[in-house]
């Protein structure tokens, strides 16, 4: 399960990430880094009960490689009791997480360079050198991932309860089998924050918050603000369509001639954020 999201970095960072920083550089690197830890305290947190179940089925399988019916079916029991206990608390999730992590992986170089790598994918493919093509693939990202790694609810406990009757019926292998697949069936959920989008819409915060003080410097965050939206048009983080990134093209441009002018600039900025906001939520 992989979905886009940029949930995790709140307006208020952006906010003070404009008014902090002087350079592009450094609104694009405060952002990343402030979202690293936005990251990391919106991360999911463990269930300490879900972890134990796990655990007390690996160890009920071992017993059964011993041949061990009666330490498997007590760890059986124990596994379905912390699983209770999980469960009952009020607003259980579907999905228990027994695992979680935070992994950024930061594309360096600009449009230019990404166009020349995904030609040369192109070149691998057509040559049928599929792995080369696929190593250098890996590399075509920036993204903050969170990941987590979960218990389905909905059909580990009622694989436990059938692994147990197993056990009581004295069908080992059968029960072993239930739990083998059982441990198959965890879900990792993949919450993907594209760190290109992420400086585009800090800059284009930081921006409005210099543009009446220092013109020059805010015309530099909206230039800097589109080179990031290209190059998250081209790694992928998009739909299909690429009428929003032309809107935001459009409106960035719109917004720095407007700057160099009469510096009436309030409204359209208030446009421009409000569309990185509508383009977010699409992802």
């Amino acid at each position: 399960m992989k979905k886009f999201i940029l949930s995790v970095v709140t307006a208020s960072l952006l906010c003070s990430t404009g008014l902090m920083a002087k350079t592009s550089a450094e609104v694009s690197k405060n952002a990343l880094s402030n979202a690293k830890v936005e990251a990391k305290d919106k991360q999911v947190h463990v269930i300490k009960e879900a972890i134990n179940a796990v655990v007390l089925t690996q160890k009920v399988i071992a017993d059964i490689d011993k041949k061990d019916t009666k330490s498997a079916i007590k760890d059986l029991e124990d596994a379905i009791g912390k699983l209770e206990v999980a469960l009952s608390a009020k607003h259980a999730p579907k999905l228990l997480p027994i695992d979680a992590s935070v992994k950024a992986v930061e594309y360096v170089g600009d449009a230019k360079e990404i166009k020349k790598s995904l030609d040369l994918v192109n070149d691998l493919l057509n040559d049928g050198k599929v792995q080369e093509a696929r190593k250098l693939l890996t590399t075509l990202q920036s993204e903050i991932d969170i990941v987590s790694v979960n218990l389905p609810v909905e059909t580990y406990p009622d694989a436990l309860k059938l692994a147990a009757k197993y056990l009581h019926e004295d069908k080992l292998q059968e029960s072993k089998a239930v739990l083998v697949t059982a441990l198959n069936t965890m879900i990792e959920n993949v919450v993907v924050v594209p760190i290109p989008v992420l400086k585009a819409q800090a800059l284009i915060v930081a921006a409005s918050n210099i543009a009446k003080e220092d013109k020059k410097q805010a015309l530099k965050h909206l230039t800097q603000a589109q080179k990031e939206l290209e190059k998250a048009k081209l790694l992928g983080y998009t739909s299909k369509s690429d009428v929003t990134y032309k809107s935001l093209k459009n409106a960035i441009e719109k917004t720095k001639k407007e700057v160099k002018g009469k510096n009436k600039a309030e409204k359209l900025f208030d446009e421009l954020i409000s569309k990185m906001k509508s383009f977010k939520d699409k992802f």
